[in-house]
């Protein structure tokens, strides 16, 4: 789960221990982070202090967890102390990268060329590993992997795509709306991947990155009447999560997590994101000095309802089969090819 070479995608780096370090990258397409898909636009509404585009929120959570993650990533490198552990290692790896940081320097490049700490570090300090959430019964790493990271490129590339994605989707619809909605879908991802990946750490917030688009594509779609130009955005919506994920079969490169995420993440929008509809018409056809209720259209209780139950079940599932033991491969054996497909170009073994 995470950034292979230069993408911001979920990588594996070999450690000292064999371990890979899985850095869940923001799994979201770099020309996303420089040109964002368009947001469709509503049509105008009868009443504009209604809840609506007209009366926006202003974003503090988003650069919030940015600056959480970077005081997160700081602290994991003053913790790893690259210079007390070098001279142990530098035969193997080479020594550490940037010493003029002091304790704050890098590991060497062939151990984690994302610039970053030690899969030790990252293991002590909360990494996802399934022997430690299932054997040892550490179940908080499902939630501190989310905040950690591999790397400044592997930091740099998340926070980008988290700021060009979540600011704009909590001035819309709220801190509180956004905020559940990416730690849930953080935690949907690293379940899924936990049921199919025993062979190595994990890091990252490709999960909630996900969870975020899953959750665009499902507010377009409950919301799809309000809209003007709903089809190019729903086009390139769909065309940004589709190249993610085709990047994610690539080897060392984990879709799990991204697909656990995005599909928390769909199912929470048709729960958290769904808008009245009667009240998105256009102004002019509006009989002078009548005001027309806000209401939800059946459909949309309908998504509700399905959407909610689908996710408390499939939550339930995973965590009683995670728990369990139980090797998410064993009961799907084509998952595998979700992950890396093999071609004669590169081989899947022991990814």
């Amino acid at each position: 789960m995470a950034v292979v070479g230069d993408t911001d995608l979920e990588n594996r780096m070999s450690s000292e221990k064999d371990r890979g370090i899985g850095s869940r990258g923001g799994g979201v397409d770099r020309n996303l982070i420089g040109n964002p898909p368009p947001l469709p636009q509503p049509l105008a509404f009868s009443n504009l202090t209604d809840e609506g585009f007209s009366s926006q929120w202003t974003s503090w959570l988003v650069p919030m967890i940015v600056f959480v993650n970077v005081v997160v990533f700081v602290v994991v490198m003053f913790v790893n102390n690259c210079p007390k552990h070098s001279e142990s290692h530098h035969r193997r790896y080479g020594h550490c990268v940037a010493k003029f940081l002091g304790r704050l320097s890098f590991e060497p490049l062939r151990s984690n060329p994302m610039f970053g700490p030690s899969s030790h570090t990252l293991l002590k300090l909360g990494s996802l590993e399934w022997s430690k959430v299932v054997e040892e019964h550490e179940a908080w790493r499902l939630l501190t992997c989310i905040w950690l990271h591999a790397g400044v490129v592997h930091l740099g590339l998340n926070m980008l795509s988290l700021v060009f994605i979540g600011i704009r989707l909590e001035q819309q619809f709220g801190f509180v709306r956004i905020g559940i909605i990416y730690l849930i879908s953080g935690i949907g991802g690293t379940i899924l991947s936990s049921l199919f990946i025993r062979n190595a750490i994990s890091v990252g917030a490709s999960g909630a990155l996900f969870g975020l688009l899953g959750s665009m594509l499902s507010e377009l779609l409950t919301n799809w009447t309000i809209y003007t130009n709903k089809i190019a955005a729903l086009l390139t919506l769909v065309f940004v999560i589709l190249i993610n994920l085709a990047i994610g079969i690539l080897p060392h490169v984990d879709n799990f997590a991204h697909l656990g995420g995005f599909l928390s993440g769909f199912l929470l929008g048709f729960v958290l994101l769904p808008r009245p509809q009667f009240k998105w018409l256009v102004r002019e056809h509006i009989p002078q000095g009548r005001r027309l209720r806000s209401k939800y259209k059946p459909y949309q209780y309908i998504l509700w309802l399905l959407s909610l139950t689908l996710l408390i079940a499939g939550f339930a599932v995973s965590l009683v089969l995670l728990f369990r033991g139980e090797d998410g491969n064993d009961h799907c054996h084509w998952c595998r090819y979700l992950r890396c497909i093999p071609t004669s170009r590169w081989s899947c073994d022991g990814v």
